[in-house]
This record gives structure tokens, sequence and C-alpha cells, in this order.
């Protein structure tokens, strides 16, 4: 596994190796070891898997309020996808700031956030699947989300119009309105 930093602390990019031969390929994509070396070891409580059946699906921007906040390690499995963060940590220098990168099972990467951060995606292909481990328990009641083209974060998604928004994203707040309630997470 390589480990490359990313724009904002605590995020980090992972391409994984995958040994090839005749037969296919083995990829490891997780191991504790290496993930203490870069202090991002976690206890992962809940593993997840969506499917977007449509190319230009948005999901996100999601979260969850302290003490619920999650970390996430998310893994393209199928097909291609935009994936977004943005940390809502409000005593980081980074806080209202946003990053992307192009995820896909061709790429073999990889995709850690630290708890204080909303992720979205854009799926770049029909039959997308996401996987990601979790280490917080999801509360439904501690949720919220983001609108994904707030006005504020300016994020250069690589459609202009979503398909498939669910009602959830459609009624997602503004950033201006989550930092006016609490500040930030």
């Amino acid at each position: 596994m390589i480990f490359k930093k990313t724009k904002l602390e605590g995020v980090w990019s992972i391409e994984l190796e995958p040994k090839v031969d005749a037969r296919g390929f083995f990829v490891r994509t997780y191991d504790k070891k290496v993930f203490e070396e870069h202090n991002i070891a976690r206890d992962w409580v809940e593993e997840s898997e969506s499917f977007s059946k449509h190319r230009g699906t948005i999901r996100g921007l999601h979260f969850q309020y302290p003490p619920f906040s999650e970390g996430k390690l998310m893994r393209v499995a199928s097909g291609e996808a935009f994936l977004v963060w943005v940390d809502l940590r409000k005593n980081s220098p980074t806080f209202g700031k946003w990053d992307s990168l192009v995820f896909s099972s061709q790429k073999n990467n990889m995709l850690y956030t630290p708890r204080g951060f909303a992720n979205g995606l854009c799926t770049l292909s029909d039959n997308c699947t996401l996987l990601y481990k979790i280490d917080n328990q999801y509360h439904p009641e501690k949720q919220d989300t983001i609108l994904w083209n707030d006005e504020d974060l300016k994020i250069n998604w690589p459609i202009k119009k979503a398909k498939g928004l669910s009602e959830r994203d459609s009624n997602a707040k503004s950033f201006k309105k989550l930092k006016s309630e609490c500040g930030g997470l």
C-alpha cells in the first residue's frame, strides 16, 4: 500500500498493490500494522456498500455530529467515482475547505477520511459500487447533509445537474446554516 497525504490534514489517498497472475489478482485492502504506521488504525465497527445504477448520481455531502462523527475508509469496487470530502472540524485551519480525487476499481485506490469530515460522491460510470468501513455506529438522529452544490463551498463537481438525488440530499442544508447552527464539528 502506498499512502499519499491529500491537501487536507488527516486525509489519505491509498494506492493498493495487487498481485496479478494468470488467475486474476489478490490485493490486501487493510493491514492494521501498516495503518498504525500512518497513525490511522481504527476499530472498524461497520462496513457498508452503496450501488448507483447511473453515471452522474450524486450522494452527499453526508456526516454525523459529535460524538457520533465517523472516520471512513472508502473504496470503489466497481466502476468509477469522483469522491469529495469537506473539512467540518471547527478548530481546523482548513475548516470549510474541500478536496477531491477520482477513485475506481481499475485504479485500485482507497480514501481515508477521519472524523469531522462530510463525504460525497458523483458516479462517473454506470453500475458503480462503493465499499466503506466506518469507525463509529450509525445514528440516524445525528446525521445531516450539506447541499452538494453549496454556493459557499464551490465544489468543482464533474457534472452540473445531478441524477438520482435522494430526498435527503435534495433537502440538505447550506454550509452557511451549518456554521450558524453549531460552528462546525
